[in-house]
Order: structure tokens, then C-alpha cells, then sequence
């Protein structure tokens, strides 16, 4: 509900002469209206100062319905019209007004101003002469005057962009137009010039913007929404361009280009949409594919070729293809140094190569253009974690495997240098001692990597084996803190495989 009087003097502040209606009398026997189009034209009248304006617009329907040449009718309904903001409506009233009383000024003046708005200079210059010509009140003559010296100067400004576009000088026609929309805010065409000039300068949204009005003030506008479809699908916004030319199908289903370009949009959309849905499956191979259709479905438009390389590095990273996802990453890198995704994702390919610097570079980096990303923040504290257990011992190395090397790599491993460096092969004491030490650290090795826990917290750089790293710091004896003893009687080779030996320690 609308506080009573806000309409009117809301209207008031914006058109001064409409305050007219608020006090104009029922001419009842000017207007021959019978008493129910009276008590119609009354109701309204309150509702209409109540704010209560869906209401008052009945009733002022139904006062044209009983009157069709009662003009007060009308003017009454073109100023609800105008509170609702509906000033395509509010025209022809204002118009059958006119017709029906030549003089009734604030009637013409009021639509000189709308003509204004949409840009009908010609027209609304007309009115404003009309009104000067035709004994106006004082309030009623400045109005005219002031709008009539606006209209000349939009005229003028008009023209200096027009030949300022036909002369290439898109920057100085932009400006120009700039302050004819300020006062010509409805005009459809001059909103498809600046857009144009916007397009020639390298600005589409600024273009898209002026587009969507223009789509919306002229009707059946299926070149506005060509437009606004191939200028987000050249930012790569492939969603939003399917939307735009399916709005241009509706109000012309055989549009040739608008077709032509709704088949090119929707195989694109349907191979991404693809590929989005094999990433949240974990299907990486199968994405990657995908995304190498969209690049030689849309070989020119580079947002997609940039677009298609950052995910393809994401699915090399997500699957531990690490040298595949540096390579595609830093392709999307060369183009984009600040592009965070790929610089998160070449920093996890990093990780699985053991490139620790490297990682701890690319995070840092990402941390900067997104310092609130928890994923970035916990992945740079992971890096350097590692950096510093990998300066230490560690047991991917031990064993000779890669860090994300599968159980059955790891037990092969371990059971190989088990054989080799059991210190029962060894009669040197000094070799024995040497084999017994290496010994402990496959044991261990194996102890950690083949324990999904275990492996989890060494992966995140903490060593579940050592008592610093367990408890912060102090005592322990070191990371690899167990004797040989403790190791005496263990059979390296009982992880279920087919082959069971038995050592004998003297």
C-alpha cells in the first residue's frame, strides 16, 4: 500500500503540470457523462491519491467504458498509467485527449514530454509550440519553453553523433549520445547506435547493456537479441547466448541468422554441459575429450579454446597426470598469468612431481588474486609441509615409487628392496650395520605407505613415525627412531602374495 499523496506528489515533482489532475473539477455537463460514470470518475480519484493505483485504474476503465468521449476519463487513466510506469499505455490516452479537447494544454504537455523521452523530437517540439500558441498558464508556458530548449539541444547533439559514428570517431559519437539518452531515455535507436560505438571500441557488455533496453522499447526487436546472442557467445558465455537467441526464435521462428546461430550455440552448450557432468563423475579421460570437441567445434573464438585448456588441466590434475596437467596449465597461464584456477591446479600437479618450490610459487601467486580461498590457503600449507619433510626422509623415495604410486606398486617395491637389503645377505659388519639401517627405513617405508591413514598424513606433510612431527617437537629420538630389534622376526613378504620366506637372525 502506497502512503496517500506519494503518488501525486511523486508525479508532481517529476511532471509539475500534472498536478492539475489532482484538482481538476468534473465537468459533468461539458462532458454530458451520466451519474455512473461521475461516481466512477470520483472513486478513482481517491484511490488515485490513496496510492491504491490498480484500483483507480479500474475504475477509470470503467468510466471510458461508459464514456468513450469523456476526456477527463482518459487523462485521469494516461496519469495512473504514468504512476505504474507504463508510458506506452499512458500515449494514446493523452492522445484521445488531445482529439477530444483541442486545448486542454496539460495534456499536450505532458505528452510533448513523453515524446521527448522516446526520442520523437519532431513530434514533441510540435506540442510544445502548440501549447505556447495556445494562452497557457504562467507554470504551463515555462514548462513548455524549458522543454521546448531542451528538444533543440537534443537535436543538435543528435546530429554531432551521428556524423561523428559516420566518421568513425566512435569516442567523441559515445559521448555525445551519452547526453542525448539522459534526456531521450526511451529512444530505442540511439541505444543500438551507442551500442554499435560500444562494439567498435571493445566494450560488449557496455554494448549489451544498451541492447537489453533497446530489446525491451521496441517491439518485435529480434535484431536486438541477435546482437546481445552473438556478443555473449564471443565472451563465452555460451548459457546466457542460448537464452538471448532462443528469445529471438520466439517472435520469428524462421529468422535465418538467429537459427543458423541457435544450432551453432546449442552443440557447443550440449559439449560442455557434457563434459561439466564427466568432471563431477570423476571421468576425467572421457571430459578431456569433450573439451577437445568444443575447441575444434569453436576453432575461432578464443574464450572457448582458453576456457576448454583450463578445465582439460584441471581433469590432467584431478587425474594425476601431473606432466600433462603443467603443460596445459601453463598454456593457460601464458595467456592468463592471474588465471587462479589454473594456477591452483599446476600447483597440485606440482605436488604429485615432487616440484615443491614450484607448487609453493603457484599458490602464493593464486593467494594473491584470491586471498580468502581456503582450498588455496591449505594447499600453500601442505607444499611447504612437504617441502620441509622432503629435506628430511622420505618414503615415496625409499621405495623408488611416485607419490601417487597404487598399494600393489608399493608392496612390489618394498618386497624387492626387502630382498636386496635384508642384512641376513650381508657378512661385513660394516655392511650389516649399513643394511640394517636401510632395512628399517623399506620397513617403515612400507609401514606408512600401505596404511591408507598413515599415507594420508604423509601426503598432507606430517610423518606419522616421527615424534616430532606427532607431538609438535621434543624427544623421540629422531624420525626414524626404531631398532632393528624391533623389526627382528618381521616377515616383509606377508601381504597375502604367493610367496612366504623365513629369515633366521642370529
Amino acid at each position: 500500500m502506497v502512503a496517500p499523496g506519494s503518488v501525486t506528489s511523486r508525479l508532481g515533482s517529476v511532471f509539475p503540470f500534472l498536478l492539475v489532475l489532482v484538482d481538476l473539477q468534473y465537468e459533468g455537463a461539458e462532458c454530458g457523462v451520466n451519474a455512473d460514470v461521475e461516481k466512477h470518475l470520483e472513486l478513482g480519484k481517491k484511490l488515485l491519491a490513496a496510492g491504491q493505483l490498480a484500483d483507480a485504474l479500474s475504475q477509470f476503465h470503467a468510466a471510458v467504458d461508459g464514456d468513450p468521449d469523456n476526456y477527463i476519463a482518459y487523462y485521469r487513466r494516461a496519469t495512473v498509467f504514468l504512476a505504474m510506469g507504463k508510458s506506452k499505455a499512458a500515449l494514446p490516452d493523452l492522445t484521445k485527449v488531445i482529439e477530444l479537447k483541442m486545448d486542454f494544454t496539460a495534456a499536450r504537455l505532458q505528452r510533448g514530454h513523453l515524446l521527448l523521452k522516446q526520442g520523437k523530437l519532431d513530434e514533441a517540439e510540435d506540442d510544445f509550440k502548440k501549447v505556447l500558441k495556445s494562452n497557457p498558464s504562467e507554470n504551463e508556458e515555462k514548462e513548455a519553453q524549458s522543454q521546448l530548449t531542451k528538444s533543440d539541444e537534443m537535436q543538435r547533439l543528435r546530429s554531432r553523433a551521428q556524423y561523428a559514428f559516420e566518421n568513425s570517431d566512435y569516442t567523441a559519437a559515445i559521448t555525445f549520445l551519452d547526453k542525448v539518452l539522459e534526456v531521450c531515455v526511451w529512444d530505442a535507436e540511439l541505444r543500438e547506435l551507442r551500442a554499435e560505438c560500444f562494439i567498435k571500441e571493445g566494450e560488449p557488455r557496455k554494448a549489451i547493456s544498451d541492447l537489453k533496453a533497446a530489446s525491451k522499447l521496441k517491439n518485435d526487436n529480434t535484431e536486438a537479441f541477435y546482437k546481445i546472442s552473438t556478443l555473449y557467445y564471443q565472451l563465452g558465455d555460451h548459457e546466457l547466448s542460448l537464452s538471448e537467441v532462443r528469445e529471438c526464435l520466439k517472435l520469428d521462428q524462421d529468422h535465418k541468422r538467429c537459427f543458423a546461430h541457435y544450432k551453432q550455440v546449442k552443440k557447443l552448450n550440449k559439449l560442455i554441459e557434457s563434459a561439466e557432468e564427466l568432471i563431477r563423475d570423476s571421468r576425467y579421460t572421457d571430459a578431456t575429450s569433450k573439451y577437445e570437441s568444443v575447441m575444434k567445434t569453436e576453432p575461432n573464438v578464443a574464450e572457448y579454446t582458453i576456457r576448454s585448456k583450463e578445465r582439460i588441466c584441471h581433469c590432467f590434475s584431478k587425474d594425476e597426470k601431473p606432466v600433462e596437467a603443467i603443460r596445459v596449465c601453463s598454456e593457460v597461464l601464458q595467456v592468463e598469468p592471474d588465471n587462479v584456477n589454473a594456477l591452483k591446479d599446476r600447483a597440485e600437479a606440482y605436488l604429485i612431481e615432487e616440484m615443491y618450490d614450484e607448487a609453493i610459487q603457484d599458490y602464493e601467486t593464486a593467494q594473491e588474486h584470491n586471498e580468502n580461498d581456503q582450498q588455496i590457503r591449505e594447499g600453500l600449507e601442505k607444499a611447504q609441509r612437504l617441502l620441509k619433510q622432503s629435506q628430511k626422509r622420505d618414503y615415496y623415495k625409499i621405495l623408488g615409487v611416485k607419490r601417487n604410486a597404487k598399494k600393489q606398486e608399493i608392496i612390489k617395491a618394498y618386497r624387492k628392496l626387502a630382498m636386496q637389503w635384508h642384512p641376513d645377505n650381508f657378512q661385513n659388519e660394516e655392511e650389516k650395520k649399513k643394511a640394517e639401517k636401510k632395512f628399517i627405513d623399506i620397513a617403515a617405508a612400507k609401514e606408512v605407505l600401505s596404511d591408507p591413514e598413515m599415507r594420508k598424513k604423509f601426503d598432507d606433510g606430517e610423518d606419522p613415525l616421527d615424534a616430532e612431527s606427532q607431538q609438535g617437537g621434543g624427544g623421540g629420538g629422531g624420525p626414524f627412531h626404531r631398532s632393528w630389534n624391533s623389526w627382528q622376526g618381521f616377515n616383509p613378504f606377508s601381504s597375502g602374495g604367493p610367496f612366504r620366506f623365513k629369515f633366521h637372525f642370529n
